[in-house]
């Protein structure tokens, strides 16, 4: 998506850093989308033209035997189907896979070692910022406490 730069105020941005997107949006994967219209289109046509060839069939007069190769011929369609629907399933699979591989375990390698480094950021910040200021502060207190001892017995 392009995007140009805005003259004018937009919202509470300043102009400079406005950027307002093309009104022209292009399809990035227009391809399969074409190719998926086509699939519905052709699966509705092959589904009407096996609804008109059953009708056709179906007269009176048909035989049995007719009935029966009607089925026969709906069950290697429907395996047809599912054999087809099963290798796109398999390609799907294998697609998240190499995602998994090449994408997923990198990012979360990487929070591993940014949570390793923080890990040892915060031990050693605890170790010699945190520790340090609390016994100081202790320090203090005690020292303000024996102070304020001191100036009690003072007054009698």
């Amino acid at each position: 998506m392009d995007f140009e730069r805005v003259s004018e105020h937009n919202g509470d941005r300043p102009a400079e850093y406005g950027m307002q997107p093309d009104t022209e949006r292009v399809d990035e994967d227009g391809g399969s989308t074409k190719i998926l219209i086509g699939a519905i289109i052709g699966g509705i046509i092959l589904l009407a033209l096996v609804v008109v060839v059953v009708i056709f069939l179906l007269q009176p007069g048909t035989p049995t035997e007719r009935i029966r190769d009607i089925f026969i011929i709906f069950m290697a369609l429907m395996m047809l189907f599912l054999g087809i629907a099963l290798v796109i399933l398999i390609v799907q699979v294998a697609s998240l896979i190499n995602l998994l591989r090449n994408e997923v375990k990198p990012i979360l390698v990487s929070t591993n070692e940014t949570a390793n480094t923080l890990r040892g950021t915060t031990t050693f910040l605890s170790d010699h910022l945190v520790q340090p200021v609390i016994q100081l502060s202790g320090a203090v207190a005690a020292l303000r406490t024996l102070l304020g001892f001191q100036q009690l017995f003072r007054r009698k």
